[in-house]
């Protein structure tokens, strides 16, 4: 449940007073985003709105709010609580974590040292990425997930476009394998949340409920991350969000050779889509994935689509 008054506090005042007389569900709400001398507009409900003066959402962009330099230089204070520079780590990444778990991205001019990112200066773009926990959006998935004793789990691939809910369903998927729901018992879970987006973690506390078995390296990059897991929490799964490059991919195979399970999401339409990715592909046709999760948007967010197994036989399919 999203707390409204805890999200609004990070805004200007002015952009506080127009999003709080805002009639929506704020359960709906996807994004915030200000751009300077721009329009502010948000996503709710899978749709993207201009806000209007009259405190409305709407398709009109001559009745939208417009962001000033200003708005987006009183938010920034309070996001960082008027001290950008502790917020440093963050901002190299292009991110800061919010209380609620909430991800606020950003973008300006960056400055690099030594041909690498030191900081971003001159902000003029926010976007607030609502974190949203989905308890039990899970429970259709890891029944296919779970072997048939029910004592492991099948290394499983979630396959979904932007904005379908992959990393809802990958943090409730986690909670429930953690706290021993759909299995014979508990599993030591290691995640590697590179943009707190799983856990969401502030101020090193997650801030979504992912287990009590449940262990989190957060801001740490992919690769790394499951080889340090691996090396020093012995986790029995680990959950990676959004997987694609090289050093992912071998780190994959260093995971899955340790005899560790494996849960991970990626950007894609089907498994023919992944096939044809030139990394990824290769873990396809060597059917390093023992499930396929394929996740859509059509009928609602967090809709998923079809489960197969790693032959290609579908073991479920949405028939509405």
């Amino acid at each position: 449940m999203i707390k409204k008054d805890e999200l609004l506090r990070i805004f200007s005042v002015q952009l506080r007073n127009v999003l709080s007389r805002l009639n929506m569900n704020y359960g709906n709400l996807q994004e915030i985003r200000l751009r300077i001398n721009a329009p502010l507009m948000v996503v709710y409900e899978n749709r993207e709105y201009f806000v209007s003066m009259k405190y409305e959402l709407t398709d009109c962009i001559q009745d939208a709010f417009m962001i000033t330099k200003n708005e987006i230089r009183e938010t920034m204070e309070y996001i960082s609580n008027y001290s950008l520079y502790a917020f440093e780590d963050e901002i190299r990444q292009g991110f800061i974590t919010i209380q609620g778990g909430h991800r606020v991205g950003i973008a300006g001019k960056v400055i690099l040292e030594d041909n690498r990112i030191k900081s971003i200066k001159h902000i003029s773009f926010i976007n607030v990425r609502l974190s949203h926990q989905v308890k039990g959006c899970a429970d259709l998935v890891v029944p296919y997930m779970v072997n048939e004793d029910r004592k492991n789990i099948f290394h499983t691939l979630i396959i979904s476009p932007p904005r379908c809910g992959k990393t809802t369903l990958l943090r409730d998927i986690i909670r429930h394998l953690s706290n021993g729901e759909g299995i014979e018992s508990g599993i030591t879970v290691g995640v590697v949340d590179e943009r707190s987006e799983i856990a969401a973690c502030y101020m090193g506390i997650p801030q979504n409920e992912l287990g009590i078995r449940t262990d989190i390296l957060d801001c740490c990059p992919k690769a790394d991350g499951m080889m340090m897991l691996i090396r020093s929490m012995s986790p029995q799964i680990i959950a990676v969000d959004e997987i694609g490059s090289r050093e992912d991919i071998e780190a994959i195979e260093y995971v899955i050779n340790c005899g560790c399970k494996l849960i991970a999401t990626v950007h894609g339409s089907s498994i023919d889509d992944i096939k044809n990715k030139p990394i990824l592909g290769k873990l396809v046709r060597e059917k390093t994935f023992e499930r396929y999760i394929v996740m859509d948007n059509r009928k609602n967010i967090g809709c998923i689509e079809e489960i197969y197994d790693a032959r290609g036989t579908l073991l479920y399919k949405d028939n509405f």
